[in-house]
């Protein structure tokens, strides 16, 4: 039986919105993380969840080739939306994400986040939480940007985006926060506070490729 064009419309314009729903999961992803503390997420949380659903999103097409590929029936996609009111829909919101969702609202968010870690730093709390989400928010669209160009079009494409991910965050993202977690030790030690908690903080997150690497070695 054929699909009626209007379904197939309807898949073609989901397929369409998933890199727009994928920012969408970002911002909210950032939200998750300064709710579970902005330096750091809890197992089996919003953070991670949102961050999941922004992989899946971003590796549709290939997350169903996958299920094609073991025999299960899955809906045709690619082309272009025919009908001229599901097409309207679909640069609707398109618009609505990129130009109100993250040309307009996000810099507000992050705006906002800068005003609360001031005001973290005014009641002698920390304020990296805040800096790190408004940091987060503001760079969307170059992570998304970033996500995409991980995406090997397997049919392995999700978890090779995670790997790649992890990848990203070990080797790029966990150095730098060595370099900054000495100098704020130095900071710490000019105004004669303590520093080996920044110091063992430093070791760690440049040891987390060598445990990670220690621990497969020990299962196999």
């Amino acid at each position: 039986m054929t699909t009626p064009q209007f379904l197939s419309d309807l898949l073609t314009l989901l397929f369409d919105l998933a890199v727009p729903a994928a920012m969408c999961t970002m911002v909210l992803a950032a939200l998750a993380l300064r709710q579970e503390g902005g330096v750091n997420f809890q197992v089996g949380g919003s953070f991670p969840r949102w961050m999941l659903w922004s992989v899946i999103f971003l590796t549709l097409p290939q997350l169903l080739s996958w299920f094609a590929a073991q025999g299960i029936q899955m809906p045709a996609h690619g082309g272009s939306v025919a009908s001229p009111w599901l097409a309207g829909l679909e640069g609707s919101f398109k618009s609505f994400v990129t130009v109100l969702v993250v040309g307009k609202l996000v810099p507000l968010l992050a705006s906002f986040f800068v005003l609360k870690a001031a005001l973290d730093g005014a009641q002698g709390d920390s304020p990296l939480g805040s800096i790190i989400t408004a940091i987060f928010l503001l760079a969307i669209s170059s992570t998304v940007q970033m996500m995409q160009s991980f995406n090997s079009g397997s049919q392995f494409a999700t978890t090779d985006m995670l790997a790649s991910l992890w990848n990203f965050v070990s080797g790029t993202i966990l150095p730098e926060a060595a370099g900054l977690a000495v100098v704020g030790a130095v900071i710490n030690y000019a105004r004669h506070r303590p520093v080996m908690p920044l110091i063992f903080s430093a070791l760690a997150f440049l040891s987390v490729s060598a445990l990670w690497s220690l621990v497969q070695a020990m299962v196999r």
